[in-house]
């Protein structure tokens, strides 16, 4: 999976979550770019980036993301 795959797969996923279709995630991105982007509604992303692209984060890794490029950097990591 390239880069700008996994991109198109995570806009897909962030629209979902927060009910917006004009979210555009890039690298920098983070949850003070995103209305209601708080804790709980991040434990809701992570769980559906986790269905997205069938695999668990680890949970060290969902607490020091700083932002989306850190989230697309461990999806190409984990091999999808």
């Amino acid at each position: 999976m390239t880069r700008e795959e996994a991109y198109e797969r995570l806009n897909k996923v962030f629209r979902e979550v927060f009910d917006d279709d004009t979210i555009v995630v890039t690298d920098t991105t983070t949850a003070d770019d995103i209305d209601d982007w708080d804790s709980f509604e991040h434990i809701n992303l992570v769980v559906a980036v986790e269905e997205e692209f069938s695999f668990k984060i680890p949970m060290g890794k969902t607490v020091t993301m700083k932002n989306v490029g850190e989230m697309v950097d461990i999806i190409l990591a984990m091999g999808n």
